[in-house]
């Protein structure tokens, strides 16, 4: 708020009065404002009253004699103050509070490896701008949509290469995602089953419910002294499950530029049955993707099957003001009453 309102015990200040603390309340009854309209009304029956009940005594003077004087609004004081009174007691009966809110959010979560193909056919552009960029891309979106869960990043052509460890650091794994290119690997060709084993690797120790694996790649394994197959079952004795997604559209697709600059079209085939058959020994899902609007899809449907249940204990700490104003009341409604018993109350009554 504003202004720190400190100790209620501190009900002395005339800090409690000022606007600003007064809009940052929080007004439990708030109904009993409605009691405020109620003071004029009262104020106006009795001063009906007292003129239909006060005795007359008629003197006459002449206009000379009748003189008005500063002396006689002072009759007018112990009506302010009993009004401020009952001002106060409503505002304390609206019972003026502050409410500090903490919420606490946290979810047992997931440990996901996200593996992605970075071999030569990575670079072809029939994804925007390539397979490899609309991978990143998506990977980048996926992330920022998890909460507490760990996530890995590994990287394969030719060799696969452990590119972050199982982290909830999402602005370094970004970093990490950022930096991946195609000369990270040297060695060409594509090593799924040398990829799956470093995923599982780096899982294996983890004591997570839920381990995940994505595998995102264009092609059969071609390199690599693991097999794919054997790669699939040591995962699921993990408990890791495997969700394969084959990037890449059959036929010509568009590959880099010819000696003019124009567009250079090459014959793309794509065999599934590994990838296939490593989701289903992962009791996963193979997806086929073959545009940038597809893939998303994908992971969209993967962030939803892989959700963690994100539970939260909301602690409440509620402070009352009320006694503040009361206090203050009380100490008028005193004054009030000593000015009852003396002159004040009767100066020029008559």
């Amino acid at each position: 708020m504003g202004e720190q309102l400190g100790n209620v015990d501190n009900w002395v200040s005339l800090k409690w009065f000022k606007p600003v603390t007064l809009q940052n309340f929080q007004w439990e009854n708030e109904i009993f404002f409605y009691l405020i309209f109620a003071i004029p009304i009262v104020f106006l029956l009795r001063w009906l009253f007292y003129i239909k009940s006060k005795q007359k005594l008629f003197i006459a003077l002449s206009s000379k004699d009748i003189k008005w004087s500063a002396y006689s609004l002072l009759r007018f004081i112990p009506r302010i103050i009993i009004s401020l009174v009952i001002l106060l007691v409503i505002v304390a009966l609206a019972r003026p509070q502050k409410t500090n809110e903490k919420v606490e959010q946290w979810t047992e979560g997931i440990d996901i490896m996200m593996v992605i193909d970075i071999s030569e056919s990575m670079k072809i552009e029939d994804f925007r701008p390539n397979r490899l960029e609309a991978a990143k891309d998506v990977a980048r979106k996926f992330i920022s949509g998890r909460f507490q869960d760990r996530i890995g990043l590994v990287v394969f052509s030719g060799e696969a290469y452990s590119r972050s460890p199982l982290t909830t650091d999402y602005d370094l794994l970004n970093t990490y995602i950022d930096d991946i290119s195609f000369d990270l690997i040297e060695k060409g060709g594509t090593a799924i089953g040398s990829a799956l084993a470093v995923g599982t690797n780096r899982m294996r120790e983890s004591e997570s419910k839920s381990k995940v694996l994505i595998l995102i790649s264009d092609g059969d394994n071609t390199a690599g002294n693991i097999d794919p197959i054997t790669a699939a079952e040591l995962a699921n004795a993990y408990n890791i499950k495997i969700y394969t997604i084959a990037i890449g559209k059959e036929g010509r697709v568009p590959y880099g530029k010819d000696f003019f600059g124009r567009p250079r079209y090459i014959e793309n085939t794509l065999n599934e049955t590994t990838l296939r058959k490593i989701a289903e020994i992962g009791e996963g899902e193979f997806y086929r993707v073959s545009d940038n609007s597809a893939l998303e899809s994908v992971f969209a449907l993967i962030d939803k099957y892989e959700k963690a249940e994100i539970k939260e204990n909301r602690f409440k700490d509620t402070t009352d003001f009320y006694p503040v104003y009361l206090k203050w009341a009380i100490v008028l409604l005193l004054f009030w009453l000593f000015l009852k018993s003396t002159f004040i109350s009767n100066i020029l009554l008559d």
